[in-house]
């Protein structure tokens, strides 16, 4: 018969009982490979030399299904020549034996090799080779490709040798299996890490630089009044916000984020409610009945910069005359820091798309220290942003201070 499914394959005199110790080691030795190797490429190649030599077969291939799920696609060889390597390096997911073991999820051992000869155009099959033998690589369920055995003659390898190949397949399935799941968690922390970039970016370059911009008219005007002193307070509120921006992107470089004030969220809050005043001439009245609050170094940085992207908000698109900052502890042992402006209040959708974007940003930081974060209309005109997040610790402090 051309082809039948492998999964009580008969004993052949030669290859009966032929499984020692030596053989079920390569098990073993495949098992420690998983964890001591991460290139799963060399992974396959350093195995199939063993793998080869316990079937007694003369040549042997690993496939793998790709992202869309339609193909199978080369991944490692041993002993196959350049030509049928060619012709086999991407294969339809249904295609000939392969397809049936991938279908069948079973080990199929087949003599009529007509369709992988067609299809190579190669004197490979049929000559060289005369059997094939497709071992379905799975992990709990899931198809992740095919290896193949081939084999010069005519013997099949005996029920215990198949047992140890099946083996194989599923610890080669667990490779592939833990290389795609490591793939796509490096992809997510690359998207993550993508964001904070952005995120500190956005927090520190471009608020430093909106600065500027917002300072840089006032100049002009100081200028063409011959305001000298003006003009100089100026050009030192310029020079400070360069120096801030220099020195943010020193730090982004260096440790991938906007350095935090090293006296602390408080006195970081105060300096940013002065760098407020000077750059609005908006009143901005702070409310701290939290004096004792001790964060971690994580969580000082986050609440930092989603206050002072609400006040960079009311600076550029509110036209407020009058801002607040509360911070407090609740009863239920949250703190909750809340900004608020008597200006225009929220802009429309579409009016501006950054400000759009500074929010999602927002939420994100809010997200990072378990916290939430709420934008909406104030009571009597203007934006409310309330943050709630814990304390360090569990306990927010007891309330207090000014």
């Amino acid at each position: 018969m051309p082809l039948h499914i492998a999964e009580t394959a008969p004993e052949t005199p030669s290859t009966a009982g032929r499984a020692p110790a030596a053989d079920r080691a390569l098990l073993a030795e495949i098992a420690a490979g998983l964890v001591a190797e991460n290139d799963l490429a060399a992974l396959l190649q350093r195995f199939l030399d063993p793998i080869v030599r316990l079937a007694g077969a003369q040549a042997g291939a690993v496939r793998v299904l790709n992202d869309d799920g339609d193909r199978l696609e080369f991944l490692s060889a041993l002993g196959l020549p350049a030509g049928a390597c060619g012709s086999e390096q991407s294969v339809d997911r249904h295609c000939g034996h392969c397809g049936a073991a991938a279908d069948s999820r079973t080990v199929v051992w087949a003599a009529d090799l007509e369709v992988c000869a067609r299809r190579s155009r190669t004197p490979f099959f049929g000559q060289d080779c005369q059997r094939l033998l497709a071992v379905p690589l799975q992990h709990r369920g899931r198809l992740l490709g095919v290896y193949n055995l081939f084999f010069a003659g005519s013997e099949e390898p005996g029920a215990e040798i198949l047992a140890i190949l099946r083996s194989v397949g599923d610890l080669l399935g667990l490779a592939l299996n833990n290389a795609r799941l490591e793939q796509e968690n490096l992809s997510t922390r690359l998207a993550s890490e993508r964001q904070m970039m952005a995120a500190e970016v956005h927090d520190s370059l471009a608020q430093s630089l909106a600065f500027v911009k917002m300072r840089l008219p006032l100049l002009q005007d100081a200028l063409s009044a011959h305001d000298e002193a003006r003009a100089r307070q100026y050009c030192e509120d310029l020079r400070c916000a360069v120096t801030q921006a220099h020195a943010s992107l020193r730090s982004i470089i260096t440790h991938l984020r906007s350095p935090m004030d090293p006296k602390g969220l408080l006195h970081a809050l105060e300096a940013a409610a002065d760098n407020f005043r000077r750059g609005t001439g908006a009143s901005l009245v702070i409310h701290n009945r939290l004096p004792g609050l001790a964060l971690t170094p994580e969580g000082e940085s986050q609440v930092f910069h989603i206050v002072q992207e609400a006040l960079t908000n009311i600076a550029r698109h509110a036209a407020a005359r009058h801002a607040w900052l509360h911070l407090a502890a609740r009863d239920d042992g949250l703190v909750e820091c809340v900004v608020e402006d008597d200006g225009a209040g929220l802009p429309a959708p579409a009016a501006c798309a950054g400000a759009h974007y500074g929010m999602d940003i927002m939420r994100e930081r809010a997200r990072r220290i378990a916290g939430t974060l709420e934008v909406g209309p104030r009571v009597g005109g203007g934006t409310r942003v309330r943050l709630v997040f814990p304390a360090a610790g569990g306990a927010a402090p007891a309330p207090g201070g000014h």
